[in-house]
């Protein structure tokens, strides 16, 4: 349904900042053109012909942006939790992405992956595909017309992995590359470049990759310190390196003017490295359900946090089982009060106020203005009715808020716009 001037009426809740949560019972929040006008208490005069969507009693939030997800392991989350990230690349990743070289196994897994996207709470997304260029620009094609706002990855790797799954040669996985991008003519589904990580991508394809981000300023996204193993093999495939990431920015891949970019996981991330995020403004997408599964460890928030590094949340799906990003709200808690009293109590937990950012405006500003019912803001919002959680005491908005943290499954969902256009 394309209806982008509208006024939606209901409990509305949002963050100022990343402590801050601002709520508005029986408020009015008012979209222009696909963006936010503004939040209110009493509608003013000058919207009041607009058409009215009354969702009164119900809880009207952003969707929530997922900054790390792989559509192609979808279909065996939750399996092989009890290996550690090399093992289980090899024992479940490769041999399944290797099915997607098949279009119609491609068609049927991706259509499942999409359909339980735009019926969970989030509103965008930055997902891996596989190496293959047709199944890619398949899953674009699809989440394209679901109306979700996604940044997609032909995924380049080519070395050290099975046979099964490595691309030919580093002329190819370039060439293939360049092919996807000049397809992946979308209205809401885009490209951005995805080296698997570091021992996968040949020096060849990272300068390759480099080059064509130049060549056309798309984003990049990849993976950073989430293993111990998976370090020390970076260092010893990079001894020139002076740490992981220094191996990305040495082929502008890095952040930096012109080339977005997101790291997930940085789970061991050291002093040297985080500075280098910082100034190269690189987003990290912390996924804490992941982390905990394959026994990677749990990322330092706070100090990300107060370093000003931009950062939200992913899924991680296969490594994290859940699309909610209301999950990962509820475990990037959680984790972190494991790190504050088990390794650093330096480090303070994170409050419900600031997961819930992360999971919005935080991982919105990768998108730009998103993430946030401030005046400007493209509109994505979700509508909860979380009245089967109500018990015999009230609860004010921000407490609704924080149980659906904990408490909400997608059933919940009863509404969802994205950019202004209704999707359901």
């Amino acid at each position: 349904m394309e209806r982008t001037r509208f006024v939606l009426k209901g409990d509305i809740a949002y963050s100022l900042d990343p402590t801050t949560i601002r709520t508005v019972s029986d408020g009015y929040l008012v979209c222009l053109d696909g963006k936010s006008a503004g939040v209110f208490e009493a509608l003013p005069e000058q919207y009041a012909a607009l058409p009215l969507l009354d969702y009164t009693g119900r809880l009207i939030l952003p969707g929530l942006l997922d900054l790390h997800v792989h559509a192609p392991q979808y279909t065996y989350r939750a399996l092989g939790m009890d290996l550690e990230l090399l093992e289980w690349l090899e024992t479940n990743t490769f041999p399944e992405e290797r099915r997607f070289a098949d279009l119609d196994y491609a068609a049927r897994s991706y259509g499942k992956f999409v359909d339980d996207l735009v019926h969970s709470p989030n509103t965008r997304a930055c997902i891996f595909a596989t190496c293959h260029t047709d199944a890619t620009l398949l899953l674009m094609d699809l989440l394209d017309q679901s109306g979700l706002v996604t940044m997609v990855g032909r995924v380049n790797m080519d070395r050290n992995c099975s046979d099964i799954i490595r691309e030919e040669s580093a002329d190819f996985s370039l060439s293939e590359t360049r092919r996807w991008v000049e397809n992946a003519h979308f209205a809401h589904s885009t490209p951005i470049f995805t080296p698997r990580f570091v021992p996968t991508c040949s020096d060849e394809v990272l300068a390759g990759l480099g080059r064509l981000q130049r060549e056309t300023g798309l984003p990049v996204q990849s993976h950073l310190s989430e293993n111990f193993g998976e370090i020390a093999w970076v260092k010893e495939l990079c001894p020139w390196s002076a740490f992981y990431g220094d191996v990305y920015d040495r082929f502008g891949l890095f952040g930096g003017e012109g080339c977005p970019t997101i790291m997930a996981h940085c789970v061991h991330s050291t002093p040297e490295e985080t500075a280098r995020m910082a100034q190269k403004g690189v987003f990290i997408a912390h996924c804490p359900q992941s982390n905990t599964n394959i026994a990677s460890g749990i990322a330092p928030v706070r100090r990300y946090l107060d370093l000003g590094i931009p950062m939200g949340l992913g899924s991680d799906v296969a490594g994290g089982a859940i699309l909610s990003i209301f999950r990962a709200m509820a475990d990037a808690v959680q984790v972190s009060k494991l790190r504050w009293r088990l390794v650093d109590q330096g480090l303070k937990p994170l409050s419900a106020a600031e997961a819930f950012w992360l999971g919005t405006a935080g991982g919105g500003a990768f998108f730009g203005q998103v993430g946030s019912f401030a005046p400007g803001y493209e509109l994505d919002a979700i509508v909860v009715d979380d009245s089967r959680l109500a018990t015999v005491r009230p609860f004010t908005v921000e407490e609704r808020l924080e149980r659906c943290i904990y408490l909400s499954e997608d059933r919940d969902i009863t509404a969802k716009f994205c950019q202004g256009r209704q999707l359901f």
